[in-house]
């Protein structure tokens, strides 16, 4: 793991050195990079001020369009209760901690045979060969 990292950390600085060099190259010898230059404090404030009152700044927590709408119910709370009592009084709901998608097995099939029955029939199976040695050692 430790290897990996190590060498992925060697890649970025090698990638980063050459975009350096050749962003170096490609401007020419002795004029200054061509950058915007730095914005006030005071024009970043007007020029926020000026959107807020234009109504284009997006509100604060709501990010911009790459955020995905909410998907929730279109239904009120006060509707959704009612609607779930009315299912309540119809017998539509299921109990607590019931999804319906389980199934319950059936019980085991009752046993007509005393214990003393069931010792005859193992100790049989068991001198017949039917029973594996230890699986009814009953003596």
């Amino acid at each position: 793991m430790v290897s990996k990292s190590f060498l992925s950390a060697i890649a970025v600085a090698v990638i980063a050195t050459i975009s350096q060099s050749a962003t170096a190259q490609t401007a020419a010898p002795g004029a200054a990079p061509e950058t915007a230059p730095p914005v006030t404090r005071e024009q970043r404030k007007a020029d926020t001020a000026a959107a807020n009152k234009a109504g284009k700044l997006t509100p604060a927590g709501q990010g911009g369009p790459g955020m995905a709408t909410p998907s929730g119910s279109s239904m009120t709370r006060d509707e959704r209760k009612a609607q779930t009592q009315a299912d309540a009084k119809a017998g539509k709901l299921a109990g607590a901690g019931d999804t319906g998608t389980r199934t319950k097995s059936p019980p085991p099939p009752k046993s007509n045979m005393t214990r003393a029955q069931r010792k005859e029939q193992a100790k049989a199976d068991q001198a017949a060969g039917k029973m594996k040695s230890g699986e009814a050692s009953f003596k």
